[in-house]
């Protein structure tokens, strides 16, 4: 029996990447699954794949007649609601803050903070009749730490980590739990897309992006799709029943502080210039 049986989920931005990685590891832990996207032809072929443990709901999450058509679509075909995913998301409005766009602005606010509030208020009153649930919001390292990501994109993070504190406090009471992960650099579409790569040419740039991310944290490899999932997993399992308000950091160690190494190179690098500055004759003082 798998650590999810007979629990429905509903997955945002389960067509790719991430999302989908956690829609494929749900249904083999025994859950049945909503795939709720913009991406209609990877959603249904993924439904399609997963079979009758899965359906597929056309989903823009900045629409909230769209968002609570998921649930709708949930209760309505498996009968509950478990847990949520609010796991849509997009790089957003880029550039320098005197470039920012208004109407970029407003949509990548739209998605990213509003898609996962609409997502809370339509899952919360079938949750709290139930008297359980799991929530779980996708934030960023970019909503811990500055310069992870544009600027918009990072203040709407920091914004989900915390009205995930928030609601938490309010469902907490009952029986509703709502965490929330914060994924480091992860190796998905979404990511080719931020950095400019044409749409074309992302799946086979993919590798090119891992091998760069594996230098930008202590554990030396890219952070996968599958690495996300399995923390959904534990989030809307029975295992972390206290877990409440909490902020899963799931990064390689990215935000943990500078590198070992490079730290190490830093002093030595100055032992040797003061070293140079004390030898008579020598160094800058000289």
């Amino acid at each position: 029996m798998g650590s999810l049986e007979g629990k429905v989920a509903i997955i945002t931005g389960g067509a790719s990447g991430i999302g989908a990685a956690t829609c494929r590891l749900f249904v083999k832990e025994g859950a049945r699954v909503v795939i709720a996207d913009l991406l209609d032809d990877d959603g249904e072929t993924l439904a399609a794949d997963l079979g009758e443990a899965a359906a597929y709901a056309h989903t823009d999450v900045s629409r909230e007649d769209e968002v609570k058509a998921a649930v709708d679509t949930a209760v309505d075909r498996f009968g509950r609601l478990d847990c949520l995913f609010n796991n849509a998301g997009f790089g957003g409005v880029d550039g320098m803050i005197e470039e920012t766009e208004t109407s970029g602005m407003e949509h990548t606010v739209n998605v990213l903070l509003n898609g996962v509030v609409l997502g809370m208020k339509h899952a919360a009153p079938v949750m709290k009749e139930q008297g359980s649930g799991s929530i779980i919001n996708t934030g960023s390292v970019a909503g811990l730490r500055a310069g992870f990501g544009p600027h918009v994109y990072s203040a709407c993070k920091a914004a989900v980590i915390h009205v995930t504190r928030s609601v938490a406090m309010e469902l907490g009471e009952s029986g509703v739990r709502v965490n929330c992960i914060c994924p480091g650099g992860i190796v998905t579409p979404i990511f080719g897309r931020q950095i400019g790569v044409d749409e074309s040419q992302i799946q086979e740039r993919l590798p090119i992006i891992s091998e760069v991310l594996s230098q930008a944290q202590p554990i030396r490899r890219s952070g996968q799709p599958e690495d996300i999932a399995g923390a959904a997993l534990w989030l809307a399992g029975d295992a972390s029943s206290f877990v409440n308000g909490h902020a899963l950091v799931v990064d390689g160690g990215m935000t943990g502080g500078r590198g070992w190494t490079e730290t190490q190179t830093m002093f030595e690098q100055l032992r040797e210039l003061i070293s140079g500055d004390l030898t008579p004759g020598g160094g800058a003082g000289s």
